[in-house]
């Protein structure tokens, strides 16, 4: 169950930081308010999740979550660069993500 929590609370990392984008700098409400929902949201699962899982891991499998797929969404979707050695970085951020995951012993 925590690492179920662990992965939403990763994915609404991803979506907060798309909102804090659109919200442009805090200046729009609507995106603003999402920002803050969904960052809030994704902290407090983090938290559930930190109840049972180790908290080195569950941090870093939290923010790998969040940047990887943050970067990934905005090269698909907003045109961010897509140069081979960003997409090694991705591909070895999600590794060790994947990595942590397998020698955490939950």
């Amino acid at each position: 169950m925590a690492w179920a929590l662990l992965g939403i609370a990763g994915i609404l990392e991803i979506a907060f930081a798309f909102f804090m984008k659109s919200s442009e700098g805090f200046t729009r409400l609507t995106p603003g308010l999402l920002a803050a929902a969904t960052g809030l949201s994704s902290v407090f699962l983090l938290s559930l999740a930190l109840r049972s899982l180790p908290v080195g891991t569950a941090y870093a499998v939290w923010t790998g979550i969040g940047a990887a797929g943050t970067a990934v969404l905005g090269m698909v979707l907003l045109g961010d660069a897509t140069t081979p050695l960003r997409i090694l970085c991705l591909v070895v951020i999600l590794a060790g993500v994947i990595g942590l995951k397998l020698v955490s012993g939950n």
